[in-house]
Order: C-alpha cells, then sequence, then structure tokens
C-alpha cells in the first residue's frame, strides 16, 4: 500500500467510492469507532485509484462496484493513532449492478477489513448533519444536489 511516514507525518493514498441509492449514501467505520466514512483505502504500488475502489469494495463488501468519474481530490491533514497525517485522498462515483442485495438493505450490515468487522449503512444526504463523517467537508459535499468536482484542502 502507498503508505509511508516521513518528517513526523504519516502519508496514505487513499481511494474511496461514492455509492448513491436515491437520496441516500453508503458509509462505513470500523466496529466501535464514533466516525463514518466512504468505503475505500489505501492504493497498492502499481495499481491505479479505481482499481483499488473497486478491490475494496470487493474485499470489504463481497460486491462489485462499477468505478466512475473522479468527483474531488482531498488534501487531509488530520491528527489520529498517535501522530499526525497527511492523506491523499481520491474520491469516485462508483455504483452496485441493480441486482445487488445491498441496495435493499436498511439499518446497519456488515463486512471486513482484514481481522477486523466494518458497519455499513445507508444515510440520508441531506441529513449528514446529525452524523460524524470525516473528512468533514463531506457533511456539505455530499448534501450538494449535484456532485461537482472539487479540489479540497481538510484540516
Amino acid at each position: 500500500m502507498l503508505s509511508f511516514n516521513v518528517a513526523g507525518h504519516q502519508f496514505d493514498l487513499r481511494a474511496a467510492a461514492i455509492v448513491l441509492r436515491e437520496k441516500d449514501v453508503l458509509l462505513h467505520r470500523l466496529a466501535g469507532d464514533s466516525y463514518w466514512s466512504l468505503p475505500g483505502g489505501r492504493v497498492e504500488p502499481g495499481e491505479a485509484a479505481q482499481e483499488a475502489v473497486i478491490r475494496e469494495c470487493a474485499e470489504e463488501l463481497g460486491e462489485s462496484v462499477s468505478c466512475g468519474e473522479l468527483v474531488w481530490v482531498v488534501e487531509n491533514f488530520f491528527d489520529g493513532a498517535g501522530g499526525k497525517h497527511h492523506e491523499i485522498g481520491l474520491y469516485f462515483r462508483a455504483s452496485l449492478p441493480p441486482s445487488s442485495r445491498l441496495l435493499a438493505l436498511n439499518g446497519t450490515f456488515f463486512g471486513i477489513e482484514g481481522a477486523k468487522r466494518l458497519e455499513f449503512a445507508w444515510f440520508d444526504r441531506g441529513r449528514l448533519g446529525d452524523t460524524d463523517v470525516r473528512p468533514s467537508f463531506l457533511i456539505s459535499a455530499l448534501g450538494e444536489a449535484e456532485l461537482r468536482f472539487q479540489h479540497v484542502v481538510q484540516r
């Protein structure tokens, strides 16, 4: 994975999926975490970011997704897990096949991240202000009627 420590910062290249269902967006979190984020993960060396989205969704959800256009490029700076982080996030539209079992689910459902359990849920895009979503720009960006390309610096 493209992840390393330099000058006291953990650097990661992350690719994420924006999966929509009518007015809802699919979010996930590690079981026990307080915050939610878009599904995805770190890009592997030699792997295109869109390929990482497809791989991560297959690993975590057991589902195939189609990965579409790039919507946001995010420079995300944050403190966590004992240190400073500098993450470059590439956020892509992604869609589940019409026959996906996930499109009919409500409430929380589960996936895996290695040995860790992941919680997934559909959230109303217009009501994310009541939810701890990270990076926090997603609360307003996902609430927009039309998702448009942006470069975001999140501190």
